[in-house]
């Protein structure tokens, strides 16, 4: 009898097949409530200096009545985790430490908000991809009534599904910006990339070497050339920089490497011309 041989996708090569995604919530779009709700309930952090000399770390809606210094803020947009990350606050903390307010929209402000575990289909990134660039605009409005907040020296930032709209913000109001987890490249999580960086204008990507979402070590990426950073988004700008974090996981902000960076690069902004 003829010996019969079993031939498995692993014995051929074959990729594996991608995870089954999800998405729960039925919310896309922001109401104007909750657009503005997003700001109120936003997680600020301001530097010592500020509030008498302590500072402070909290809801925007509880901002004490500033006077004198105005500070350098960070505008940044979270990932789809939302702001119950713990490494986001500890971030903030460690800004202010170094003279740089910082601001955290709260996307959840949205009942109903969508959720999802990847992958699911481009057409509903995309739309998860506009909400949270519409929380970009009420965040720089908000701002222009804060005494802390220096207009001249606004920093755009974001993480992951945060760092998408940051890529591709098309205002000027921003003097530099700064991407953690995102690699500015076609793959499984845009339809296009739709970078929107200004020529010579300071950028900083921090991504891990092999992140599990957007580096080749993600077997469903959809694009086998992808370098898994923002380098060739960048190539053509001076003023740009971008760090490959060695096994380093998705969430990496207070890493030391990345916090480094960080340090370093808002230093020389500090000492840069507009």
């Amino acid at each position: 009898m003829a010996a019969t041989l079993s031939i498995t996708s692993a014995a051929v090569g074959a990729q594996p097949l991608a995870p089954v995604g999800e998405i729960k919530g039925d919310a896309w779009v922001h109401t104007p409530e909750s657009l503005a709700a997003t700001v109120q309930q936003a997680d600020v952090c301001l530097p010592p200096a500020t509030a008498g000399g302590t500072g402070f770390c909290g809801k925007f809606k509880d901002i004490p009545k500033q006077a004198g210094t105005a500070f350098p803020v960070i505008v940044f947009l979270h990932g789809s985790s939302g702001l119950g990350l713990k490494a986001i606050g500890e971030w903030q903390q460690w800004l202010a430490s170094l003279g740089y307010a910082s601001v955290a929209p709260n996307s959840f402000t949205l009942a109903g908000h969508v959720t999802y575990k990847s992958p699911i289909d481009k057409d509903a990134y995309e739309k998860i991809l506009a909400l949270r660039a519409s929380e970009i605009a009420p965040t720089l409005t908000a701002l222009k009534s804060q005494s802390w907040a220096d207009p001249a020296r606004l920093i755009l930032a974001g993480t992951s599904e945060g760092a998408v709209p940051v890529a591709r913000y098309t205002g000027t109001e921003f003097v530099a910006r700064m991407l953690f987890a995102w690699s500015c490249e076609a793959n499984y999580f845009v339809k296009e990339p739709l970078n929107a960086f200004e020529p010579g204008k300071p950028v900083l990507n921090v991504i891990s070497a092999t992140d599990p979402f957007f580096s080749r070590s993600n077997t469903w990426l959809g694009n086998p050339q992808a370098e898994g950073h923002c380098g060739a988004a960048l190539k053509d700008n001076p003023r740009a920089a971008v760090l490959l974090v060695p096994n380093a996981p998705h969430t990496l902000l207070n890493l030391p490497a990345a916090r480094s960076a960080t340090a370093g690069f808002l230093a020389l902004l500090g000492k840069a011309k507009p």
